[in-house]
């Protein structure tokens, strides 16, 4: 089942109400849903090709705090793809580029700045303090990382990655229930184990299309902005594939599997120890 309580609704001020009377005026969104935006917490994990546009958009939407959690600096290559950052701010921390751009889409917004790496030591008291998670993270360690992390801490996820000419997206609400009563999925029902080092090239080594970063980024706003203001139907137990070569998006099922390790029947993950460096 699907909640989308997310803090206390907050009042918008005359300026709020124009700024985003488009959103008003929708009847799946109206003030109510407005103030439901801007009393909730979103965590992004990733200041990247993902995160950019999800930023941007949350910010627009009138997310009220966006925290953004990144130790990476702005580079040169960067820019092909990640449009939260712009050519003067190569060499900056991507979290500061990140808040001094969030702040001129709307200066309403709460930008929270982690410039540093999210990792085992770490996850928990983060991601506890939002309402809702965001990965657009690079790397399979840092997404069974956020994944495993949300389940133990109840947390929603949304969660998209990108390939060179194809990208993916779900939901993940493992801490609830289906209607009837059967568990949510969790990440590691869709994929139990991360693939093996080194047979996925990295964005670095098979390049990526730019603008297909955008389009999965503005997805993940489109999700996040849905499970906060609680209408249509959400991704929980359907993977959304996007194929920008021959311009295909098919959604897949998934469901509980009672052997994952995290919530099924005799679950082995209890902590983030195992994503500890070793």
């Amino acid at each position: 089942m699907r909640n989308a309580a997310y803090g206390a609704a907050m009042p918008l001020s005359s300026e709020e109400v124009e700024r985003y009377a488009r959103h008003i005026v929708l009847r799946e969104v109206g003030g109510p849903g407005q103030q439901k935006l801007k009393g909730a917490r979103v965590l992004v994990v990733g200041a990247g090709g993902l995160g950019s546009p999800l930023m941007l958009y949350l910010a627009a939407a009138g997310v009220g705090a966006i925290g953004v959690v990144d130790d990476d600096t702005v580079s040169l290559s960067n820019l092909q793809r990640q449009v939260l950052h712009g050519t003067p701010d190569i060499g900056r921390l991507k979290t500061d580029s990140a808040t001094d751009a969030l702040g001129r889409v709307n200066p309403h917004v709460v930008v929270e700045s982690h410039p540093f790496r999210l990792d085992a030591t770490n996850a928990m008291a983060l991601i506890g303090a939002y309402d809702i998670i965001a990965d657009g993270s690079d790397s399979f360690a840092a997404r069974y990382l956020v994944a495993d992390a949300c389940a133990l801490a109840g947390k929603p996820l949304v969660t998209a990655s990108l390939g060179v000419f194809d990208g993916a997206i779900t939901t993940i609400r493992a801490h609830e229930r289906r209607a009837d009563g059967a568990p949510n999925p969790t990440w590691r029902c869709l994929f139990p184990e991360p693939p093996p080092a080194g047979t996925i090239p990295s964005c670095a080594q098979a390049g990526v299309l730019g603008a297909l970063a955008g389009l999965m980024g503005s997805l993940m706003a489109i999700e996040v902005i849905r499970e906060i203001v609680g209408f249509g139907e959400g991704l929980v137990g359907r993977l959304l594939v996007v194929d920008a070569l021959s311009m295909r998006f098919e959604t897949l099922t998934y469901a509980w599997d009672p052997a994952n390790p995290i919530t099924g029947e005799n679950p082995t993950i209890r902590d983030l120890s195992i994503h500890a460096a070793g």
